[in-house]
């Protein structure tokens, strides 16, 4: 459990020193119709007003007309006046051409994390062109799993909710007053029709976050954390291994050794 209050006023407090210290005009931001993305877009217009906010919808033909209504309903929401819909359908599949695959053949992951960096790359194309700071969504939760595209969705110039587990921030999406049908919605990266978090990951993220809590915050050994949550060890083992295996994702600039100077 969290202090809904202290915390929404802290990170409001942080994106509004953060984006004033760049000296830009705002930050863009994409919306996807998740629980992530509409609290950080409601933290950056009660941080900046939504004049400083630019959301863009980021659709390919392969995500959830559901997920877009939502994403147009947190706009709305939010009072947004900056909003963009650009399908990405035809820059991914000019992409797939060029790798002599397409739509239907290429692999569901690759494909997934070609979008998200085709994304990636509209959203710097507009911070570039509005004087514009890039504001990432990923929590703690996704971050520690390594449960995102690098340099993908996991490229920002600002991450309002890196240390937040998922469940945190649908407390604070509640708080915020994010409707409630996308608070509690179902995780899901949107690589294709159907795909939840849930299914990659195992468990729901109400169990991983305590699982993580225990193993990475508590410093409690698989078995210690197994007994404590009350969930198989197996399932313990499974989340340490993918936070082990994504050390790489939360290293971007892992330096070689120095060179050796001769005199």
């Amino acid at each position: 459990m969290i202090d809904v209050i202290t915390t929404s006023k802290e990170l409001i407090n942080y994106i509004r020193s953060y984006v004033d210290g760049a000296g830009v005009r705002g930050v863009v931001l994409g919306v996807s119709g998740g629980t992530d993305s509409a609290t950080t877009a409601a933290l950056a217009v009660k941080a900046l007003g939504p004049e400083r906010v630019y959301a863009l919808i980021l659709p390919d033909k392969e995500n959830e007309e559901e997920d877009i209504r939502d994403a147009e309903l947190v706009t709305k929401v939010l009072g947004l006046e900056n909003v963009e819909y650009i399908d990405i359908t035809d820059i991914v599949e000019s992409f797939l051409k060029a790798l002599k695959t397409d739509y239907d053949r290429a692999p569901k992951v690759p494909k997934g994390n070609i979008k998200a960096r085709v994304r990636m790359v509209i959203l710097y194309y507009y911070a570039n062109i509005h004087n514009l700071l890039v504001v990432g969504s990923s929590d703690r939760s996704e971050y520690l799993l390594g449960f995102f595209t690098k340099w993908g969705d996991g490229a920002a110039d600002i991450y309002p909710l890196i240390n937040l587990y998922k469940t945190q921030v649908r407390l604070l999406a509640e708080y915020l007053g994010i409707p409630e049908k996308i608070v509690w919605k179902p995780s899901s990266p949107g690589f294709w029709r159907g795909h939840k978090a849930r299914d990659e990951l195992g468990a729901d993220y109400d169990v991983i976050d305590k699982i993580l809590y225990h193993l990475i915050d508590l410093r409690l050994d698989p078995v210690e954390t197994a007994k404590e949550v009350g969930v198989p060890l197996e399932l313990v083992y499974s989340i340490l291994k993918r936070v082990k295996m994504t050390e790489h994702k939360r290293r971007f600039i892992q330096l070689p050794p120095k060179p050796i100077y001769i005199t």
